[in-house]
Parts: structure tokens; sequence; C-alpha cells
């Protein structure tokens, strides 16, 4: 039986784990946690369900977590490993027959109708997928049966994004370097903390893994999660022994108990 729970479908980087033809320790790894799909997230109660971000991998989250409903798609941006996946969304509108609702940000909204221009033809192409745009905003609150969504700025490089804080327990951010202040204090002693840690050198668009350990510390988290991890962080099981023990290392398919 579903309780209200939030499962990490995809937790690597745009290039996912492995890299097509790398040959490197983590490419080349046989531990199941460095095999990672691009990010992406589930929430669910017993008659919600919520992702976050529909990347290039989704069909095959789905299939895995056998996905046969879906209330709504939250995206924190417009990157393509993030929203490419809109049309595989396909099986569960037409199942539905009616739109899939999509929150985004209106700038995102916009992206999304040019790219995917043949779902928003006046004259409709059967077969194609058809969304319901609907705009959010930081300091926006959503709900969804037992499900509450709050959505809050932050900094992907110069681009503002969103990232969510899910119950007001966790907090979601991918794709992150930069958190404004008054986000910060949204985030304040969270209770798990779900964080973009690309590598272990500086990026100019996000977290390395440093910052995301002193970020979590600076907000007093109780937990912190490292997502959006790239090859170039090594095998998990190399660079793992060496966080903080309130510190850990993602993989695909892990959930946390949100009731």
């Amino acid at each position: 039986m579903i309780s209200l729970k939030f499962t990490l479908l995809g937790t690597g980087t745009s290039q996912g784990i492995p890299v097509i033809g790398c040959r490197c320790p983590a490419c080349i790894s046989k531990d199941k946690r460095d095999e990672r799909f691009r990010c992406s997230a589930l929430i669910e109660d017993q008659t919600h369900r919520i992702i976050i971000d529909v990347g290039p991998d989704f069909r095959q989250q789905a299939l895995r977590h056998e996905l046969s409903d879906l209330d709504a798609v939250l995206i924190t941006h417009e990157h393509n490993d993030h929203v490419i996946g809109l049309d595989d969304l396909r099986p569960l509108i037409f199942r539905r027959r009616t739109p899939m609702k999509i929150y985004a940000e209106v700038r995102v909204l916009d992206d999304i109708r040019k790219r995917f221009e043949y779902a928003f033809q006046e004259q409709y192409y059967p077969g194609a997928p058809s969304f319901e745009l609907l705009p959010i905003s930081p300091g926006d609150r959503l709900e969804w049966g037992e499900i509450t969504v709050e959505v809050i700025r932050t900094m992907h490089g110069g681009l503002p994004i969103v990232s969510f804080i899910i119950q007001d327990r966790l907090a979601y951010l991918t794709d992150v370097n930069h958190v404004p202040e008054y986000s910060v204090e949204k985030l304040r002693n969270i209770e798990t903390l779900i964080l973009d840690a690309l590598r272990r050198e500086k990026h100019h668009s996000h977290n390395n893994l440093q910052d995301a350990i002193d970020f979590g510390v600076s907000i007093n988290a109780g937990q912190t999660f490292l997502i959006h991890l790239s090859h170039m962080m090594g095998p998990t099981a190399d660079w793992e022994k060496d966080l903080p023990g309130d510190v850990f290392p993602s993989y695909d398919n892990q959930s946390f108990d949100l009731d």
C-alpha cells in the first residue's frame, strides 16, 4: 500500500551514467547505484501522483515504476534533460482522456509551446499529446489530496529556476548553484535536503560536492542527499566514505517516507 512517498526516478546529470562511449571507472562500475537516469522525481499518496521534470529517460522510468496514471507535472526549468520527455506522457493522457496539467514558470511554458508546437495546433493532430499549461511562481503553494508543494526561487547560473518543498519536510533542488536569501529562509532546518552536486571541481551553474555539503550545513539540514551527479564524481563507493555523517549519495529509485 502506498503511503505519502517521494521517489527519485533519476539522479544523474544531463548525460546520465553510464555516458555513451565512456569507459571511465564510474561508467563501467558494476555498482547499481552508479547507473543513473536523468533527474526526475515522483510524489505520491493513496490517490495522487505528481512528477517533477520529465527528461529523455521518462519512458523507462515510468515503465520501471509501473506508472499508469499521473495528476500533474512540475517543471523546474526548460533545459532539455528536464522537459524533452513530455511527448512520452501520451499514453497517460490518452488513458485519462484529458490534457495533462503542466506547472511551470511562464517563460518555461512559452518554451514548451515552441518545442512541442504540434501539441498546440488549432487543427488537432490525432495522436499528439494535449497539455494544460499552468503558470507558477515562487511563493505558490500547490495541493493534491494529502500532497503539498511549495515553490521557491533558486538559480542555475544566470537562469532563474524553481525548486520545491514537499510537505514542509523535504526540499528538492536540482540544477542549482545559488539560493537567494529569501529562499534560504524557507529551507532553514529542513528535515531532508535533496541537492545538486555535479562533480568535485567548480562549475559555473551547478554546485560542486563541497558547495552542496556547505549549503546543507548553512541551513542546518537534518540530512542531505546528493543528486544530478556526473560520471566525473567517480564510482559512488570511492567518494561516499569521505562524506560527513549527515550527507549521503542518492541513487535511482530511492524513496523517502513523508507520512
